[in-house]
């Protein structure tokens, strides 16, 4: 079977399942595991990434407001890698490219008709099953139910040790300007590691939100988990922020309760790794825990 992956979260799943030879082609933001560097790219964003979060965020408004579509599409490359299956995502139209673009480069296309799989997770539990629709589409069964297995039992165990706890109210930022909550699964993993999600609706698609209202709020820790970007581009936009006038008036600033993570690798891959999401999530809200996540999944804001 030849699959080609349009989503980083998808490309992890399979991996995980022990396919990673069935890929063919991947998308330009899978990057995990080592293994798929080198494989075709099958898709690239119409705009520069490389830009602070506003100018990204008035690109793509701009591009929905001509009705184009956000990412392109490699269609000659496709129709020469012949795809049984194209693994995509329903969830987010600006994310990732979606079962739309995949259904026009399908039509534009010859001589190629795969299999598709649309993701659209919404909690964990979402992600759990679409892990097990991959398996059973590649006949992994058995497979999956161990490594989710796995992860329930890891899961409960951070979740049995943090129930008694008092909990603290926790701000994740997914975007940085203009300011986005983060919603989906992120509010559960909040829950299971003992904090509280102030903003965050679990299930719920992730918010705009203005940072009066996170002032407001002045929340006991912040975290910024921004998609798509690494710990090194996130620390580099948000030392903006301390210009707020508002801003050192939070108790998360003023008690050093400021943190980010590596929201590309992490809490924006709905597959197998957010486990260790969780782990990061309990390090930082649980003082004196460790995971080993420290400095390559999470930082201080100082």
């Amino acid at each position: 079977m030849k699959i080609v992956s349009l989503l980083p979260s998808a490309t992890e799943i399979i991996h995980s399942l022990g396919c990673s030879d069935m890929l063919v082609g991947i998308s330009h933001e899978c990057d995990y595991p080592p293994e798929i560097k080198g494989l075709p790219i099958c898709s690239n964003p119409r705009f520069n990434t490389n830009v602070s979060s506003l100018k990204i965020d008035n690109t793509i408004k701009s591009l929905i407001q001509q009705a184009l579509s956000i990412y392109k599409i490699d269609e000659s490359l496709m129709a020469k890698l012949k795809p049984d299956l194209i693994v995509t995502q329903s969830q987010c139209e600006v994310c990732a490219v979606n079962i739309k673009d995949v259904e026009r480069a399908l039509k534009n296309s010859l001589n190629i008709s795969p299999a598709i799989i649309s993701l659209k997770p919404n909690t964990l539990h979402d992600v759990w099953k679409d892990i097990e629709n991959i398996s059973r589409f590649l006949g992994k069964e058995k497979l999956a139910s161990s490594i989710l297995g796995h992860m329930e039992e890891s899961i409960n165990e951070i979740e049995n040790r943090s129930h008694n706890k008092n909990f603290k109210s926790i701000a994740c930022i997914e975007w940085i300007e203009p300011l986005m909550f983060a919603g989906n699964w992120v509010p559960e993993m909040v829950q299971k590691v003992g904090g509280r999600d102030v903003f965050g609706l679990g299930g719920k698609h992730s918010k705009w939100s203005k940072y009066e209202i996170l002032f407001d709020e002045n929340p006991d820790k912040i975290i910024f988990m921004p998609c798509g970007y690494g710990i090194k581009k996130t620390y580099s936009e948000i030392k903006t922020l301390v210009k707020l006038t508002r801003w050192k008036s939070l108790k998360a600033f003023q008690t050093g309760e400021i943190y980010i993570v590596d929201g590309s690798q992490y809490f924006n891959r709905p597959g197998p790794r957010l486990l260790d999401s969780i782990k990061i999530m309990d390090e930082i809200i649980n003082d004196g825990i460790s995971h080993g996540y420290y400095g390559r999944g999470w930082i201080k804001f100082d």
